[in-house]
């Protein structure tokens, strides 16, 4: 599985108002506060994530080593419990699983800047 060129998968995501600092504090803190969630990322094959945002929208860029990496955190029980501190703070599905919409990668461009 290492040596798998990633797989980048973007979302976008929506905050509810005057939820972007708790938001924030959260993220800031999981692996200190939600260890058992940041192995379940790691195991799920995800390998990076990183959020922006334009409040009240939120952009995830991740690489992935599993095509279903997203799909099994989000069925994984340590999700459903982050799920129940974020859903007062973003927007969710009737399922439990974050409102999100999948972006389509258009365009990349590697160099080698940094590499000598």
């Amino acid at each position: 599985m290492a040596d798998k060129f990633p797989i980048r998968r973007a979302f976008i995501m929506r905050l509810k108002p005057n939820s972007l600092n708790e938001y924030i504090d959260h993220h800031n803190t999981l692996r200190e506060k939600w260890p058992a969630l940041a192995e379940e990322i790691e195991k799920s094959g995800i390998a990076t994530i990183t959020i922006f945002e334009q409040d009240p929208v939120l952009v995830l860029v991740s690489e992935i080593y599993d095509e279903e990496a997203w799909e099994k955190l989000w069925h994984s029980t340590i999700h459903d419990e982050w799920g129940s501190v974020m859903n007062p703070l973003m927007h969710y599905r009737e399922d439990g699983i974050v409102d999100s919409s999948p972006l389509n990668e258009v365009f990349r461009m590697d160099t080698n800047a940094g590499k000598s």
